[in-house]
C-alpha cells in the first residue's frame, strides 16, 4: 500500500478544535449504519456528509491508485457539497480509508486532512480537567469525549482513589505515578451498563481495595452473582482518603445499588444518578416503573445536600455542558433550576414518574452484555470490548420538551 503524507489531526487536536469551536467540514466514509450510531460532535453544530467508502468511488483497474479514484469520482459524486474554502475532515473506522480519501480531496485542490486512527482512536481518546489542586485534596476530571463518559481521580497527600474507572486502566496509573500518588482504593458507584468498567483489573493489579453495593454485584437480568471479590458499600459509610473524608450516599433509581460519594462534603459525585442538563435514566434494569419511585426518592434526598456542594456526573451528553474550564461540574443551587428533571421533582411524585417513563431513550442491546462483562460472568477481547462499547453513553433521560 502506497504510503501517504496526508496532514493528519491526532484525536487530541481534533479535542481542541471541537472545544474551541473552530469551524470545519467532516466527510466520513464509514457506513450507513455506523455513522448513525456514531459521530463526532463538538460544542457547535459540525457540518457534516456521510457518504460510504464504496459507494464513492469504483476502481477503473484493480491497480489503480484509491487516492486517484477518489480524485475521479468526487466531482460526481459529490458535486458541489464540499466547501471550497475551509478545512475537510476526512473520517472512517481506523483512518486508513480516509487517508486516501483526505488525499484524493487534496489534489483536487481542497483543504483536506486525515482523522488520524479514525473513530477507534477518538473512542479511546482521553483528556483531563482539574476540578481542584489544593495542598490537602486534589480531583481531577478524566473525561472520554468520544462517548460522553467521565470518571475521577481523587488525591490527599500521597494516596488516591478511583471513581468510576473506564476500561483504559493505563490512563490512572500513569496519571497517579506522575504525580507520586499511591491508588489505595478503586469505586464503583454502581454497575455500569454503559461501558466496561476498569475498576477490577486496575484493583487487582495495584492490590488496592475495590468498593461496590452488594446490591449491584448481581446481575439484573440473569440473577447471577458477581465472580470477582469487592468491598461491601453501605449508605454513610465513611472513607478516609488522606486528609479527606468520604462519605457513601446510597441512592438507588438508576441502579438498586448506586451509591454517590460526598468528597470533603463539598463534592458530590453523581454518577449516573444526576447529570448537568437531566437525570439518570432508571429503566435498564427492566424495572421503570418500580424504579422511578427510588430515583424521586434519591433525587429529593440528593437536594437536601448544601446549594454549595458541586455536582460532578459521570457522563455529559454535549460537550457544551462544560463550564470555562472545560470541566463538567456545577451547584446543586444551579441546578435547582436548571436542570429539567430536577424541577419536576416540586410537581409530585405522580407527575414526575410520567415524566420520567415518557422521556426514556431505547434500550441499547449491548447494554446487557456489558453488564455481564462488568459482573465477571463472561471475558470479551479487545475487538469485542471495542465493539461493544461503540458510540456514545445512552444513561441520561431524553430531555423533555425544551
Amino acid at each position: 500500500m502506497v504510503m501517504l503524507k496526508t496532514p493528519v489531526w491526532s484525536p487530541s487536536e481534533l479535542y481542541r478544535h471541537l472545544n474551541e469551536g473552530s469551524q470545519f467540514f467532516i466527510l466520513d466514509v464509514r457506513n450507513e449504519e455506523d455513522f448513525n450510531a456514531w459521530k463526532i460532535e463538538g460544542r457547535d453544530a459540525i457540518q457534516t456528509i456521510n457518504l460510504p467508502y464504496f459507494d464513492l468511488l469504483e476502481l477503473e483497474e484493480e491497480d489503480e491508485e484509491i487516492a486517484a479514484a477518489v480524485a475521479r469520482a468526487v466531482p460526481d459524486r459529490l458535486g458541489d457539497k464540499l466547501p471550497r474554502s475551509g478545512l475537510i475532515l476526512a473520517v472512517c473506522a481506523k483512518g486508513d480509508t480516509s487517508a486516501h480519501v483526505a488525499e484524493g480531496l487534496r489534489r483536487l485542490g481542497y483543504q483536506a486532512l486525515n482523522l488520524e486512527g479514525g473513530m477507534a482512536a477518538w473512542g479511546n481518546h482521553y483528556e483531563m480537567r482539574v476540578v481542584e489542586e489544593s495542598r490537602r485534596l486534589t480531583v481531577l476530571q478524566i473525561s472520554r469525549p468520544a462517548r460522553g463518559c467521565l470518571s475521577y481521580l481523587l488525591a490527599s497527600g500521597d494516596e488516591a482513589m478511583v471513581v468510576d474507572a473506564a476500561r483504559h486502566t493505563e490512563v490512572y496509573t500513569r496519571i497517579a505515578s506522575e504525580h507520586g500518588w499511591h491508588i489505595t482504593n478503586v469505586f464503583d458507584t454502581h454497575l455500569q451498563a454503559d461501558h466496561l468498567s476498569g475498576g477490577v483489573a486496575l484493583a487487582r493489579e495495584l492490590g488496592a481495595d475495590y468498593w461496590l453495593h452488594p446490591y449491584d454485584s448481581i446481575h439484573p437480568d440473569d440473577l447471577l452473582p458477581a465472580t470477582f471479590s469487592f468491598r461491601y458499600l453501605e449508605d454513610e459509610m465513611e472513607l478516609k482518603l488522606g486528609e479527606v473524608n468520604l462519605r457513601a450516599l446510597h441512592l438507588p433509581g438508576h441502579t438498586l445499588g448506586m451509591v454517590n460519594p460526598l468528597v470533603d462534603g463539598r463534592y458530590l459525585l453523581t454518577s449516573d444518578t444526576l447529570f448537568i442538563d437531566t437525570v439518570g435514566r432508571p429503566d435498564l434494569g427492566g424495572r421503570a416503573e418500580s424504579w422511578a419511585p427510588l430515583l424521586y426518592r434519591s433525587l429529593q434526598r440528593l437536594l437536601t445536600l448544601p446549594d454549595a456542594a458541586v455536582v460532578l456526573p459521570a457522563h455529559f451528553s454535549q460537550m457544551r455542558e462544560a463550564d470555562a474550564q472545560g470541566c463538567y461540574r456545577a451547584s446543586i443551587g444551579a441546578l435547582r433550576s436548571h436542570n429539567e428533571g430536577l424541577r419536576m421533582l416540586g410537581q409530585g411524585l405522580a407527575v414526575f414518574s410520567a415524566y420520567i417513563l415518557s422521556n426514556l431513550p431505547e434500550h441499547p442491546p449491548s447494554y446487557d452484555e456489558i453488564r455481564r462483562v462488568n459482573t465477571g460472568l463472561i471475558e470479551v477481547n479487545e475487538v469485542k470490548a471495542s465493539e461493544l462499547e461503540l458510540g456514545r453513553n445512552q444513561c441520561a433521560l431524553s430531555h423533555g420538551k425544551k
